[in-house]
């Protein structure tokens, strides 16, 4: 089987480094501009330059985001902006719209263009078409069974493909969502999404008047007693009845607009707000090989180093377990427990999943079994390394130790700050050094529960 190419998120410089030290082939960066990451984005016009020409020396690959939705203001600049971009020679441009794909095959007929996952290919004939288009890769839509990307990959087989395997998921149709521009007026299709839908929600009946408006009443909510009694109104309903609460408008208020009720009514198919789990494919990564999928990508431009490092050993280790016929590791489910998650789905990919595969419980990460707590910055001839502190850690923890040559555990057992003895990195900001790192240069700390 041909291994697929490990795709990884650059939202700076040295997030592209650690991808490729841990083991991806490719990352995609993007102009804050013209990709749908505006914010947390480090790559202006010298940072994309530097990424790529260490990418290639590197024997690696860049892909520059440029998948913007555009109104008609950034059609009259977008030409120009992208000409000094072009002779950077990124290995391709990733692109959603229409027009915009027109005019940069009119100008550019050389450069590959890679088609976003934000034009929602979901069928062999929409990816014949932009074959035709000249585009040489489709990344498929996230909304797609491995059956239907194996179909897909039957009916086109010169044909790149490209899905997602891991990340954070839109509760709306591939990112064409609303809530960010409603409550900010920040436009997720404009690279600005605010991630509304994992705000903190609170539940208010509501009373009806006499001009048929609703106004607001708090109400209790116990999730496990509604659960309860929701099972049972079920189970005593017939198929063909509806539930008499189906219809009642319900109000919501996010925690940090006191007051402001937001209606919002649920339906057979459920409520429209809510927090998706995370996607995590690493189990289906053998499927994926099998089925002759060209990259396996991972969503995160604005996650932190540690987990594109983390991902990247991941995803390395599951691409080249399959490819090599071992069974699945599952010791890798825990590696991935181990970054901040909301829970994690494969999504689409496998049908029939449970109401456990979305989160209506909480709305915030939530870290399992270890967190990281900090960058080495250098390793000294004795073994010291210098900790560039995320978060707080203490002699006597036992701590993982991330590197691209293999993953290590030792129980701290000294540290020093400011040259002098101590016991506690207290948090995010500081220095402090930890003996027993020789050799351990470019890797990443994480304290283990």
């Amino acid at each position: 089987m041909k291994a697929p190419e490990l795709l990884l998120p650059a939202g700076t410089l040295d997030k592209m480094r650690a991808a490729y030290d841990f083991g991806a082939d490719a990352v995609y960066a993007g102009q804050p501009r013209y990709s749908l990451r505006a914010r947390n984005n480090d790559f202006k016009l010298e940072e994309l330059r530097i990424g790529i020409e260490e990418a290639h020396a590197r024997g690696k690959k860049l892909f520059v985001a440029s998948n913007i939705l555009p109104h008609n203001s950034k059609i009259k600049t977008y030409m120009s902006d992208m000409e000094p971009v072009i002779e950077m020679k990124p290995d391709a441009l990733i692109m959603a719209d229409p027009g915009l794909i027109m005019m940069v095959r009119e100008r550019w007929p050389h450069v590959p263009i890679h088609l976003s996952v934000q034009a929602n290919t979901t069928n062999y004939m929409g990816v014949k078409f932009w074959q035709k288009m000249g585009v040489e890769r489709i990344i498929l839509s996230r909304e797609l069974s491995l059956d239907e990307i194996a179909e897909i990959r039957q009916q086109c087989p010169d044909m790149e493909l490209e899905v997602f395997v891991h990340g954070a998921l839109c509760i709306a149709y591939s990112g064409r969502c609303l809530l960010s521009g409603y409550f900010n007026h920040r436009d997720p299709n404009q690279g600005t999404c605010t991630n509304a839908c994992r705000w903190d929600y609170k539940v208010h009946d509501t009373q009806g008047d006499d001009a048929g408006d609703v106004k607001p009443q708090k109400i209790d909510f116990d999730f496990g007693k509604a659960l309860e009694e929701a099972n049972q109104n079920f189970s005593a309903c017939g198929s063909q009845e509806r539930h008499p609460l189906a219809d009642k408008t319900y109000l919501i208020e996010e925690a940090n607009r006191p007051g402001e009720m937001m209606p919002i009514i649920e339906d057979e198919h459920g409520t429209y707000i809510m927090n998706s789990k995370d996607l995590r494919a690493v189990e289906q990564v053998e499927k994926l090989v099998k089925i002759g999928v060209d990259s396996l990508k991972i969503e995160g431009r604005t996650k932190s180093l540690y987990y594109v490092a983390r991902t990247a050993q991941t995803y390395r280790r599951a691409i080249d377990d399959a490819v090599a016929g071992r069974p699945f590791d599952y010791s890798l489910l825990a590696e991935l427990e181990g970054l901040a998650n909301r829970g994690y789905t494969p999504g689409f990919l496998e049908r029939h999943q449970t109401q456990e595969h979305q989160n209506y419980l909480s709305g915030h990460s939530i870290a399992k079994q270890s967190q990281y707590v900090g960058d080495v910055m250098e390793v000294d001839a004795d073994g010291w390394a210098l900790i560039d502190v995320k978060n707080r850690f203490a002699v006597g923890d036992r701590v993982e130790i991330i590197h691209p040559s293999g993953n290590r555990t030792m129980e701290l057992t000294a540290m020093t700050r400011n040259g002098e003895s101590a016991s506690v990195a207290p948090g995010n900001g500081v220095k402090v050094k930890i003996p027993g790192m020789a050799g351990m240069e470019k890797a990443l700390l994480a304290r283990l529960f």
